[in-house]
């Protein structure tokens, strides 16, 4: 080969190189702006029908609205959650379960907006919530100060009841998981016998706890966010710990349901690809 055409191959290996690095750089930035600020907006409001085999039929119908993983910074700001909390509004359901993750940092500097917007929540009875991993990373007073001025019910190592004449749903809740704040024995102390009991819990693998006690119907969970992002044949690449077994949907763990809730918020990449935030409409429905 003559020098001439050493330096041609030269300058069309390069070429190729670059063009090939900035259509990469193309793709990847323009993932990343679908990510973040279309498929992350394009909330999916979900309806899902469930039997408890311990449901009354006083509670026969009974709908719960379920977020997650809110994750209250620069990108979930005031006005997209107050979209949500529209969309939960929208569907009239009788109960509002929010199950953690309230905020990502700085749990001080967004208390005021996350508490104007999340007192808009209707539902004809009460919100009942847990907190999530990351507000007792950030800071968990902070955190539950916003649920308390929110109007929200923290059910956390504890159970709140609600009755229909002689009926009875159980709406129970552990704390956090991750950092082991979670006490079953002491959410199952204060859960009477009868009636249908839902668990609120934050980490989705704790499922295997719940289940094992052979007193719950239903755990909501939020935590893994789906994974944010789904490869196609090879799911997704990243799932948080505790919630690697049960990430996204429904599952039947023994006697009880689990359902993972896919989350509303983003963390670190502020990205969602194949999987977009979720608001989860349950009707409850006891056995025929």
């Amino acid at each position: 080969m003559s020098l001439g055409n050493k330096h041609l191959s030269r300058r069309r290996f390069l070429k190729a190189m670059f063009g090939s690095a900035a259509g990469t750089m193309i793709v990847g930035f323009g993932g990343f702006v679908y990510g973040n600020n279309i498929e992350a907006g394009q909330i999916e409001v979900k309806p899902v029908d469930l039997t408890l085999p311990r449901l009354t039929a006083a509670f026969d119908g009974y709908r719960i609205a379920q977020i997650s993983d809110i994750h209250t910074d620069g990108w979930m700001t005031p006005d997209r959650l107050r979209h949500i909390v529209a969309l939960i509004n929208r569907e009239e359901p009788d109960m509002v379960a929010i199950t953690g993750d309230f905020v990502t940092g700085d749990a001080e500097r967004h208390a005021a907006g996350l508490i104007d917007t999340l007192r808009e929540l209707s539902p004809h009875d009460e919100v009942i919530a847990v907190p999530g991993n990351h507000d007792h990373w950030t800071d968990i007073d902070v955190v539950r100060g916003i649920m308390r001025e929110s109007g929200l019910r923290d059910v956390s190592n504890g159970v709140f009841t609600l009755r229909r004449g002689g009926e009875a749903l159980h709406i129970c809740g552990v704390d956090d998981v991750w950092y082991g704040h979670d006490d079953i024995d002491a959410t199952l102390s204060q859960l009477p016998d009868d009636g249908a009991a839902i668990l609120l819990a934050h980490e989705p693998d704790f499922a295997d706890v719940s289940a094992a006690t052979g007193r719950f119907d239903l755990q909501l969970s939020g935590h893994s966010h789906g994974g944010q992002i789904i490869l196609p044949w090879l799911g997704p690449p990243v799932l948080p710990w505790l919630g690697r077994k049960y990430p996204n949907g429904q599952y039947q763990v023994g006697e009880m349901i689990q359902y993972t809730n896919r989350g509303v918020g983003m963390v670190m990449p502020r990205v969602r690809i194949n999987c977009r935030p979720e608001v989860t409409i349950f009707t409850l429905h006891g056995p025929r």
